[in-house]
């Protein structure tokens, strides 16, 4: 059975920004490896930085060290005490105490300073200088009982190791995408329909799509979260493999955001979805595209039509979404569903969320805060959990980062496998409302 802490997600958070972003190893547990300073020194010892925990029953208290445990009598170096209270509280502040002084250890005992902190673990028991008592804001007392105490190795999240395999899966899948093969070549490019209020990110992901593919910053699709003169029009990008390369297997359509009393129309859904609206087609809230319009497109072929539609969303906002929206997406949903279509919901702005860091964004699913986003989405909106990506956009950086790159890039394959399922589920020479159209995948196969 593993080894598991009792910081709860949070504190494991704040401790680890305390310390300059770091990634915690579980190296001791009295209550499984025994109390006593030789179990200790025997699994830590030579580990580099650590930090220890002790848990009692009204606090946690505990010592970072940038050098070594080691078997010698007496270690220097800089020696960082910490303690916060409400354990079992989500809300709690992180308190440092600060020396450079030994580390030593007497007949099963650790002690960190000359009287600052001295652990007895054969006894269960810690003493705190009144000091430092007073300067971590614990309770006034001169020892206390410890229930369990945790030793952890400290490394830098962001490694060259980490970083090295990062860019590797960033390679990866570039290759991946660049090479991807539609079901069947029934077409030869996806195209996915960008959905989602005003300022949730829709021209800022093509934004960072594009960034990738072309090795730097780039802003082709005007961004802004007013509702008047931004993604008016409805926007079809092809997207290149570098600046003269050729096209990729999808493409990304824009459109005009979703709101309440103003927005993208309703009724103007199915004539994007069929493939009737015209790139730069200019919306209105409250007319939907018609046969009659002078650029309406008459005979849409299933390469002109959409194949798989991402909700983006502001993971922040999902919350406060009002009834009026939800409703409103769920009827998109029910729209979705008439056509077969997949779709996947898309949340961005997770840099923003309280504590999360570019360190976060490795492993951004297993993050208790975007866990928790991901939870409102499927509960307020019914997006199966496997339909929920989550991506960093550049919204106000200047260079590419590979971590950011490989949320987007695994955002794009996911959607990619969709459209083959999609694809693969249309009836055979029978266009998406069971209308014959015997020509359309001989058509395409032949492009």
């Amino acid at each position: 059975m593993a080894v598991t802490t009792r910081l709860t997600w949070l504190q494991k958070k704040k401790l680890q920004n305390c310390f300059g972003e770091k990634k915690f190893s579980l190296l001791y547990k009295a209550t499984v490896h025994g109390f006593s300073c030789e179990d200790l020194l025997k699994r830590c010892s030579n580990q580099g930085p650590t930090i220890l925990v002790t848990y009692s029953e009204d606090y946690v208290i505990g010592a970072y060290m940038g050098e070594s445990y080691n078997t010698s009598q007496e270690k220097k170096g800089s020696i960082i005490l910490f303690a916060f209270q409400d354990i079992e509280n989500s809300e709690f502040d992180v308190r440092l105490f600060e020396f450079r002084d030994a580390f030593h250890r007497e007949y099963n005992i650790l002690c960190y300073g000359r009287s600052n902190f001295r652990i007895y673990l054969n006894r269960k028991r810690a003493e705190v200088n009144v000091a430092v008592i007073e300067e971590l804001g614990l309770p006034q007392r001169d020892n206390t009982n410890i229930q369990e105490c945790e030793v952890f190795r400290c490394e830098d999240l962001l490694n060259q190791r980490t970083i090295d395999g990062i860019n590797v899966l960033r390679e990866n899948l570039l290759s991946d995408l660049k090479t991807y093969k539609l079901y069947e070549n029934l077409v030869h490019q996806a195209r996915i329909l960008l959905l989602g209020p005003f300022g949730a990110g829709k021209s800022s992901f093509f934004n960072s799509v594009k960034s990738v593919f072309r090795g730097h910053i780039t802003n082709q699709a005007p961004v802004g979260f007013n509702t008047t003169g931004i993604s008016e029009q409805y926007r079809i990008y092809s997207i290149t493999d570098g600046k003269n390369g050729g096209s990729l297997p999808f493409i990304l359509c824009d459109s005009m955001g979703l709101g309440v009393k103003e927005g993208l129309c309703m009724d103007d859904i199915p004539y994007i979805l069929q493939g009737h609206v015209p790139d730069r087609y200019k919306f209105n809230s409250i007319k939907p595209i018609t046969p009659s319009h002078h650029d309406y497109i008459d005979s849409p072929l299933l390469k002109d039509r959409i194949h798989c539609v991402a909700f983006v969303f502001d993971a922040n906002s999902v919350a406060d979404f009002s009834s009026e929206m939800v409703a409103n997406i769920k009827r998109i949903q029910k729209e979705l569903i008439k056509y077969g279509m997949v779709h996947v919901a898309l949340l961005t702005h997770v840099d923003d969320i309280d504590l999360i860091t570019k360190g976060d964004l490795i492993d951004i699913y297993r993050c208790v805060p975007v866990k928790s986003k991901i939870e409102a989405v499927h509960t307020e909106l019914g997006f199966p959990f496997s339909n929920i990506l989550v991506v960093s956009n550049y919204t106000s950086e200047w260079e590419l980062d590979p971590i950011k790159d490989v949320l987007i890039l695994s955002a794009l394959k996911q959607m990619l496998r969709i459209v083959d399922d999609f694809l693969e589920d249309l009836p055979l020479a029978t266009d998406i409302k069971g209308k014959e159209e015997p020509n359309v995948q001989k058509e395409e196969r032949n492009e």
